[in-house]
């Protein structure tokens, strides 16, 4: 039994919560390679879905003058769903690092984010620290970053719903990012929200 103290630096994550808070969505599993889905994507999701530049930057661009700003959800530790420790290559019963934010645009969520890392692997990263800072203003700061090929879903993100969010989307995509020793898994998810103020195609 792992137990777990605000006294470890690496880990004294800020909305502290059990890993039951983390797993009350069912298992989420219906990925594929995101080539396989270019087919059911119109040209404008696949510029969204395919790229792989900061998503931040990108819906800034988008938004014009609307303000942007990261609003935190959820952060602690817990374990991840079967699919998630599947792709970091961990077993599902190990304590992960697990974040869920939501990307506004004047405080309107165009996308909502769960990200995932070993806990054993987080000593000396500081993510706990982030906030409401975007995960991406420190991910593409570091140097040798390799990221994992892209998968899409057009399945929901339920836990949005749990922090009162529509969790309607058009697409989900996701990918692990390797720094040295950090497995990093990104899940993004398209809500229809944003797709409505672009007036992005349904699909």
């Amino acid at each position: 039994m792992l137990h777990v103290t605000l006294a470890d630096p690496f880990i004294a994550l800020e909305n502290l919560v059990t890993p039951a808070a983390f797993r009350q969505t069912p298992h989420f599993s219906r990925w594929r390679p995101v080539d396989a889905a270019r087919p059911a994507m119109s040209t404008s999701w696949w510029q969204w879905v395919a790229s792989t530049d900061s998503l931040t930057a990108r819906l800034i661009a988008a938004g014009g003058e609307k303000q942007f700003r990261v609003r935190l959800l959820r952060q602690g530790v817990g374990w991840p769903r079967a699919d998630e420790a599947r792709a970091l290559g961990i077993a599902p019963k190990r304590y992960a690092w697990l974040r869920e934010v939501a990307l506004c645009l004047d405080e309107t969520p165009w996308v909502v984010a769960r990200s995932v890392a070993p806990l054993t692997q987080l000593k000396g990263q500081r993510l706990e620290g982030l906030g409401e800072r975007s995960l991406g203003s420190w991910l593409f700061r570091q140097p040798g970053l390799i990221r994992g090929p892209l998968e899409a879903t057009s399945h929901p993100p339920l836990f949005a719903c749990m922090s009162g969010i529509e969790s309607d989307c058009t697409w989900g995509r996701r990918s692990v990012f390797y720094n040295g020793g950090l497995s990093l898994l990104v899940q993004e998810y398209f809500l229809r929200a944003m797709a409505d103020d672009l007036d992005l195609p349904s699909r």
